[in-house]
């Protein structure tokens, strides 16, 4: 190597020293450059007041060695990309790590996420599933979402599918708020200015309240200074709210039932139709208060400050019900949108289908319990709950609970009972008078003539047969209400009772799993001792009733009757093997006290003395009341019509001959 070699060598090296130095950056440069580092960590913490989005940007890049024009350039072309499909929020769709954000109360356990601002999962606390996994009302997949489509650039765009910033940074804390007190969160999506900075002053604001003790959620939706980057001509924006729910409890099949979306206007509450076989939606055009989506003892609620413009419901029942899934929900709400600055206010109930929780909201909440209808709740409202409630108090077991319930009701209906079981006596007494009666109408053309004379026979001894169905018609809303009450108590939710770990489902002593034809359909594959025990006692007392009932009238009618008295508990057996265990206690209570009773009657009714004033009654005159009268007319406009018809239908010849048989009387008279 030459002087000269060695001398170009060294000139060369110098060179690119001196370039290098040439377009190194000078101190204000790298104060600039340590300006927009400050403001990458500014974003990646969450702060909402950034300066320059670039950090955002930089942050995406694989090689941060890049030359810095370069750099830009790639940039430039991904932020072009990107308006194109997101217009002024172009950069809030850039994902980011989705630090989760944990909220607790005293009640649930709430995770809120940066992208869609939305909540994430909800886990009730202080409850289990029935296999003791946590209560997850609301968790995040590919069914569940929350956000609604707004338009920017005529480009319709969801909340989904961009990243909020939350207003305060609670990066790796849990936010805990018990009691009386409550906190708010606020995380807002802010468009851009530019390629390098956001509009701050411009943002859409989830602004979330948690309560320490409530199970409401309270969110607000601004829209602070917006209309410069959505189009202006919106009048309101479409909120999409889906989840699948999953299932919490024992009986599939009950849960199943029992899950559907209800909804309010504030005055009525209606549901979807529930256990729909292939789904089930509605688009609901007037003002809505309140949706649900309710399951058999937990329900997720949104629920208006004011109203929604409108609505459409859908349920869907997955085809692939694995991993615990129930059905899937969705519903489309309609948000008014008032001018630049304007705000909807709601709130989310995660919580149990308890009546008193839901009764305090006084928006009629309550009603998507099942107590009975219109018809039927008002026994369960303002009688059977204040009185659960009551001895609810004391802290007893339920299982007494329902004891003294059930004795408080065979009390309030003893009057009622006692004249049942009177009425019956008068009716045994008098069997033998009625079966002579029968045996004078033999023949089944007689059948009304012998329905008339064994009335008339009642009317003189001064027995009522209808005073022994009164009662019973009377007591059937009661029974009818509590076949609401107890499967839909969320009281008796995981609690047990002797052999009975949860009073709210079935009582399995003995279960198996293969499916045998009839059996498996009709009964089901466990046994539930509760019901059979209930069975058992209900088959006895209607043996032991059925004895001392009357037989009189139609003896083919009577053993028919007889019949679906049998019948009927065997029916039940297959129908309560799968309900609540409560439920068929509180029935084999019933049955038990109505032996004891039927005993007491039998001790206080003397049916010799029964016997001594209906013999008095028949010599007494007998008064027709107008009903009695009004009745015995139909009954012989009914024969006369009946001998008209069957003369009609008598031969021409024979006819003939009862023509010339009368022309011969009338000659001969």
């Amino acid at each position: 190597m030459n002087k000269h070699t060695i001398i170009g060598l060294i000139l060369l090296f110098a060179l690119i020293i001196g370039y290098s130095w040439y377009i190194s950056p000078s101190e204000e440069e790298r104060k600039e450059q340590q300006r927009i580092h400050d403001s990458i960590r500014l974003v990646q913490l969450n702060n909402a007041q950034a300066d320059s989005m670039s950090a955002v940007i930089a942050t995406q890049q694989e090689n941060e060695n890049i030359d810095t024009n370069t750099n830009l350039l790639d940039t430039t072309e991904r932020y072009k990309q990107l308006s194109t499909q997101f217009g002024h929020f172009a950069n809030a769709s850039i994902e980011t790590e989705d630090v989760p954000l944990i909220v607790e109360n005293d009640l649930y356990r709430l995770t809120l996420c940066r992208k869609g601002g939305k909540i994430k999962t909800v886990e009730l606390k202080n409850v289990k599933t029935y296999d003791t996994l946590p209560v997850i009302l609301f968790k995040e997949g590919t069914h569940t979402d929350f956000g609604f489509s707004f338009y920017s650039n005529y480009l319709e765009l969801n909340t989904n599918n961009l990243y909020f910033i939350p207003v305060q940074d609670y990066s790796n804390q849990t936010i805990v708020v018990s009691g009386n007190d409550s906190i708010e969160i606020a995380m807002r999506l802010y468009p851009d200015k530019s390629q390098k900075e956001i509009d701050s002053s411009s943002y859409i604001e989830y602004l979330y309240t948690i309560r320490g003790n409530d199970y409401r959620t309270g969110l607000k939706i601004n829209f602070v200074n917006i209309f410069d980057y959505i189009n202006r001509n919106q009048t309101h924006v479409e909120l999409t709210w889906q989840t699948q729910l999953r299932q919490q409890e024992q009986s599939l099949k009950n849960e199943m039932t029992a899950t559907t979306i209800y909804y309010s206007d504030a005055n009525d509450v209606e549901n979807l139709k529930e256990a729909p076989d292939k789904g089930d939606s509605l688009t609901y055009t007037t003002k809505l208060k309140w949706l649900s989506f309710k399951q058999l003892f937990f329900t997720s609620t949104l629920i208006a400050d004011n109203y929604f413009s409108s609505a459409t419901m859908v349920v869907d029942i997955p085809q692939n019900q694995s991993d615990r899934s129930l059905k899937n929900m969705k519903a489309r709400l309609t948000l008014p949108l008032e001018g630049d600055n304007s705000s909807f206010g709601m709130n989310f109930y995660f919580g149990p289908n308890k009546y008193n929780a839901l009764k305090q909201y006084d928006i009629n909440l309550e009603n998507q319990i099942q107590l009975g209808g219109k018809l039927l709740s008002w026994i369960n409202k303002y009688a059977i709950i204040p009185i659960f409630n009551f001895f609810d108090g004391f802290n007893w077991n339920y299982g007494l609970i329902i004891l003294m319930l059930t004795i408080i009701i065979k009390i309030v209906l003893f009057p009622l009972t006692m004249t049942n079981y009177k009425s019956s006596a008068k009716m045994r007494v008098v069997k033998p008078e009625v079966e002579e009666i029968s045996k004078r109408y033999p023949k089944q053309e007689d059948a009304m003539k012998k329905q008339q004379a064994i009335m008339a026979f009642y009317r003189q001894a001064g027995i009522k047969p209808m005073a022994g169905c009164l009662p019973l018609l009377l007591q059937m809303p009661i029974l009818i209400a509590m076949f609401r009450f107890f499967p839909s108590s969320y009281e008796l939710r995981q609690q047990s009772f002797l052999w009975a770990n949860d009073l709210s489902t079935y009582d399995s002593i003995a279960s198996w799993s293969t499916h045998i034809p009839i059996i498996s359909t009709f009964y089901g594959n466990h046994i539930s001792l509760f019901t059979l025990l209930m069975t058992l006692a209900t088959l006895a007392y209607t043996l032991l009733n059925n004895k001392m009932m009357s037989t009189g009238g139609n003896e083919q009618q009577m053993k028919m009757m007889k019949w679906m008295m049998y019948l009927m508990p065997l029916m039940f057996l297959g129908i309560f093997n799968n309900y609540s265990a409560g439920l068929s206690y509180y029935y084999l209570l019933v049955n038990l006290i109505s032996f004891a009773q039927m005993g007491v009657f039998r001790l206080i009714i003397d049916e010799k003395k029964l016997r001594a004033q209906i013999q008095l009654n028949k010599t007494k005159p007998v008064t027709k009341s107008k009903w009695q009268a009004r009745m015995e007319n139909f009954v012989k406009q009914q024969q006369d019509a009946t001998s008209q018809q069957r003369n009609t239908n008598l031969p021409a010849t024979k006819q003939r001959g009862n023509t010339s048989l009368q022309t011969a009387k009338k000659k001969k008279k």
